[in-house]
């Protein structure tokens, strides 16, 4: 009786000729019948989202309680919501993008008016939901569902330290709630540890991840513009529409503006992009008013669009197993669907990047609660002026702490618990120790002459992983590297295209004693210009050879200073400047002052000479207020300079070879605009992004 009830739901969900697969019916059996901790881990497209709405619609018919879904991105909570809504069940939401609607929701969940909740993992640890709505929740709840449930791990790809409070929630449910968490996307040790934190007699259904849709291929092509330009030709070919994944902000926004340029209907899409903007792209790809959208990585867990005919990679992501979860967005409801790979040799800098981000060494986090310890309820604002960590990979650590009990999140920031806490080094080695093999296995995969599918699927783990038929090396049929010449110099032409507007800081940062608020008219430095960005795929090549830790100081190359020139007679400034100063550099201090010099005589301005240090280069710092304290303690205006530039009469170019953070440039404009100079344009090799 209940399997054909269950299937009835199914129906109203997904066509009136869908039969419940035998996996999908034992997990609402157990969740429904025996109320039961269930992990599903099952290919894109298999049918999970059918499991838990149908799970809830049964439950809610037993009298049981609303259903909490923790989903982590607000385009998979969209995605619910509609198909909630063709299942015949009221969802509603709680993230970051409806504050305004809070109150009128959980008043909706009180009364008994909703169905489904779906929250994001961070919202479990906002201090207002964790200690008045949650604990209502936990006593009242249906059934609680944890979607991409890889993210609990930090042996998954995509881990997120606010899932591992999920563990606690667990804990502190009313006896005999069932769990349901779900995942395309998990080896079997992040399947071990899944289930562990979900609890003991956790049944864990596990099926193949064969996609029997997607066509798997690798083209390697010497350089960037070679990429660019076969991406460009190929693009139109490809069935329907898809995505072009990148793996950084500006070579999404380079890519989609030169295929723009070529005619294609694309949009960037990153996590930079606006919320409005990134709906109308979402919609437009939907509905197949472009062909693509060029996207990273946050276009990715629950973008469900099942006629998605294609995914390429501009550059390989740093996983084999995002990598098929990425693909996995395509060919859900089409019988075959192109996947190709364009790898590029700046891929493995930018993995050593994301590597950089790792949990930082314990003397840091140490720093950290000995000053929440003395201190009492600190901001993130706050802390930042005693530990010197960026705001993102600060805030990162501070979750992973609470979840290890060290600290607690509370209303104006964070404080110390004074429970006993330990460094678990041997485990954070051997996580960067996994992310290595992976980064290594992704390299495997490039190289393979076997089956891509199965490799993939044997590095999920999969038993039942065979070769595939239909990619590449199966098939035997390989897409040709050959590019139009014409192609690639058009390519070429955008990719070394000159020039990207830095924007001036206009705020002091937070936590300072005496420096707050916006930086003074009268001390502010104009819009500034560099060559390119460390993270584009034109420009970016060559200075991140130029500019790298280690590389030997010398006098600005000719193609890079020609280069330059362009960028500023494209530089459309209110006033000529008619002097250059130049940043003191401590490791390319040639570097910068021929750079500096040259400039000067090709323009026909004067030289005034050079900034500064009281006592040797602050060294690197990785947030914005010791940035500063460390700049302010160190950089000085030499006696001569100051005359000199009160003396020029007009603009200055302030001239350094990398914008990081912008603090140099922004402090060295100030004592220069003190100094008496009108205005102050900065101008640099490269902006680290």
């Amino acid at each position: 009786m209940l399997r054909e009830e269950a299937e009835e739901r199914l129906r109203a969900l997904a066509g009136e000729h869908a039969r419940l697969r035998e996996d999908q019916w034992a997990a609402i059996k157990a969740l429904v019948m025996d109320r039961r901790r269930v992990l599903v881990v099952q290919r894109t497209g298999w049918g999970k989202s059918a499991v838990y709405f149908i799970a809830t619609a049964l439950l809610r018919e037993l009298g049981e309680g609303p259903t909490v879904i923790v989903s982590p991105l607000l385009a998979l909570m969209r995605n619910q919501i509609a198909a909630a809504e063709r299942a015949g069940i009221t969802a509603v939401t709680v993230n970051s993008a409806n504050p305004e609607e809070w109150e009128q929701v959980y008043n909706q969940v009180a009364e008994g008016e909703v169905d489904v909740l779906l929250v994001s993992p961070e919202r479990l640890n906002n201090p207002d939901f964790r200690d008045h709505v949650l604990p209502e929740l936990a006593e009242s709840a249906g059934l609680i569902v944890v979607d991409e449930a890889h993210c609990i791990s930090d042996w998954g790809h995509d881990f997120r330290p606010d899932y591992r409070r999920l563990r606690t929630m667990f804990e502190e449910l009313t006896e005999g709630v069932p769990i349901l968490a779900t995942t395309a996307t998990a080896n079997a040790r992040v399947t071990r540890d899944v289930a562990e934190q979900m609890g003991e007699e956790t049944l864990v259904l596990r099926g193949a991840l064969e996609r029997d849709s997607l066509h798997l291929g690798v083209v390697r092509l010497r350089g960037a513009e070679q990429r660019l330009a076969w991406l460009a030709q190929t693009l139109h070919e490809l069935p329907g529409s898809g995505i072009v994944y990148t793996l950084t902000v500006a070579a999404a926004q380079e890519i989609a503006a030169y295929l723009r340029e070529q005619g294609h209907e694309v949009i960037a899409y990153s996590g930079q992009t606006e919320q409005a903007e990134r709906l109308a792209a979402e919609q437009a790809l939907l509905d197949n008013k472009i062909k693509a959208l060029v996207a990273t990585s946050a276009l990715g867990m629950g973008y469900d669009k099942p006629d998605l005919g294609f995914v390429v990679h501009v550059g390989a992501p740093q996983s084999p197993v995002a990598y098929y979860q990425q693909v996995g967005r395509a060919g859900r409801g089409v019988e075959r669907a192109e996947v190709i790979l364009l790898p590029g040799a700046e891929d493995r800098d930018i993995w050593a990047y994301f590597a950089s981000l790792a949990f930082p060494p314990e003397p840091v986090v140490r720093a950290v609660l000995a000053a929440l310890e003395e201190g009492g309820v600190m901001s993130t604002a706050a802390l930042e002026n005693r530990v010197d960590l960026s705001r993102s990979r600060l805030e990162t650590m501070l979750k992973v702490l609470d979840v290890d009990g060290a600290v607690h999140r509370v209303k104006g920031g964070w404080e110390a618990t004074g429970e006993p806490w330990a460094y678990d080094a041997p485990r954070y080695a051997r996580v960067a120790a996994e992310r290595e093999a992976e980064q290594r296995a992704m390299l495997e995969y490039l190289d393979t002459t076997g089956c891509r599918e199965e490799f993939l699927r044997r590095r999920l783990d999969d038993d039942t992983a065979s070769p595939c038929g239909r990619c590449d090396n199966c098939t035997g049929v390989h897409r040709s590297p050959e590019v139009d010449e014409r192609a690639v110099r058009s390519a070429a032409d955008r990719l070394q295209r000159p020039g990207v507007d830095v924007e001036a800081r206009k705020q002091w940062p937070t936590g300072l004693a005496d420096l707050k608020g916006r930086i003074k008219p009268e001390l502010g430095a104009e819009p500034g210009r560099v060559l390119g960005r460390l993270t584009d795929i034109g420009w970016g090549n060559r200075l991140r050879g130029l500019l790298a830790d280690g590389a030997p100081d010398g006098p600005v190359p000719d193609d890079v200073f020609a280069a330059v020139i362009k960028v500023l007679s494209s530089w459309e400034w209110a006033q000529r400047p008619v002097g250059v100063v130049a940043v003191p550099s401590g490791s390319r201090p040639q570097l910068v002052r021929s750079l500096a010099e040259r400039l000067a005589q090709v323009g026909r301005l004067s030289y005034l000479g050079d900034l500064g240090y009281r006592s040797g280069p602050p060294g690197r710092q990785f947030n914005s207020a010791q940035r500063v304290q460390a700049i302010r303690g160190t950089l000085a205006m030499p006696a001569a300079l100051g005359p000199a530039v009160a003396g020029a009469g007009g603009p200055v170019l302030l001239v350094d070879d990398l914008v990081d953070t912008g603090w140099t440039m922004t402090l060295g404009a100030a004592m220069l605009r003190h100094a008496g100079a009108p205005a102050v344009l900065p101008l640099a090799l490269a902006v680290t992004s």
